[in-house]
């Protein structure tokens, strides 16, 4: 998978348009997705394939690896779930808490529409993680508004805050009427491609959970709503599909994982056989259209 994910890279412009940065991100988002999943034991049999279903379905969506605040994002979100997981069960956790959401703190910098995620990521900090607490929760509030801490120290010497109220503007604008078909093609390809692998992984794995220990069900219950709010925002608010898209594939790689690694059925060979199909096509569309573009 690694060969593979780097001959992408290379024919979407690795060399010849310098995307080294952005190949840096991608490289240190794929690691922490692999101790994310050694850490968390998210596959109760020995198996990379929560990190090769995240390399698979990023290269799906390669039309977004020239965005730098993307790939950033998109670490920093990685970081923030590999933290935050720590703190399973233990409401006294206030580091853990700080530190998480330090992580989505700072990615919110590089795309503030992290921020609509906060309210169900407490939530599920409540209800999965188990560890919500007043003094938790005021940690991981003070983490989410360090970064704006000294950002605002800086616009108060320079005494100009319109930086950063142009940097929140964003979330207050709304698209209507809504216009999906101006995504184009590709990018409708590649969210049917993602909706697919959700579905599967999330009615494979509600079939399944019970083989599992009650840590990693509240842990994928986790993915799983995290993800079906990306999508509701994503069919409600398409244009922000760039962050969105790379929020549901971190959510969708242990879920389809899930499925890939613990079935060994007839039908689920076959589907197994049919979705890398699926998924290499639409790559390949992918990036004719970057090379090719209509």
């Amino acid at each position: 998978m690694i060969a593979y994910t780097v001959v992408v890279w290379l024919l979407c412009g690795l060399i010849t348009q310098n995307l080294w940065i952005q190949f840096a991100c991608f490289g240190v988002t794929s690691y922490l997705m692999m101790v994310l999943n050694n850490q968390n034991a998210l596959i109760r049999i020995y198996s990379r394939m929560v990190s090769c279903a995240f390399l698979i379905l990023s290269c799906a969506a390669c039309f977004l690896i020239t965005d730098i605040r993307g790939g950033l994002m998109q670490l920093l979100v990685v970081a923030a779930y590999l933290i935050l997981f720590q703190s399973y069960q233990n409401r006294q956790a206030i580091g853990i808490a700080y530190y998480g959401f330090l992580m989505l703190g700072l990615a919110s910098l590089a795309c503030p529409h992290i921020l609509y995620f906060i309210p169900l990521i407490w939530l599920l900090m409540a209800t999965n993680l188990l560890a919500l607490s007043c003094r938790t929760w005021f940690a991981s509030l003070l983490g989410l508004l360090t970064p704006y801490w000294f950002i605002c120290g800086w616009l108060a010497y320079q005494h100009d805050f319109s930086p950063l109220i142009a940097h929140f503007l964003p979330l207050v604008e709304f698209q209507f009427p809504i216009r999906h078909t101006s995504l184009g093609m590709n990018v409708l390809m590649t969210c049917g491609v993602l909706a697919i692998c959700t579905v599967t992984g999330i009615i494979h794995f509600i079939r399944k959970s019970s083989y599992d220990s009650i840590r990693i069900r509240l842990l994928y219950g986790f993915f799983i709503w995290m993800n079906l709010f990306a999508f509701a925002l994503l069919a409600f608010q398409p244009q922000h599909y760039d962050i969105l898209l790379r929020i549901i594939i971190i959510n969708t790689a242990p879920l389809i994982a899930h499925f890939l690694a613990l079935t060994s059925t007839k039908i689920t060979n076959i589907a197994f056989m049919v979705l890398t199909a699926l998924i290499l096509f639409v790559t390949a569309c992918n990036i004719w259209n970057i090379s090719y573009p209509f």
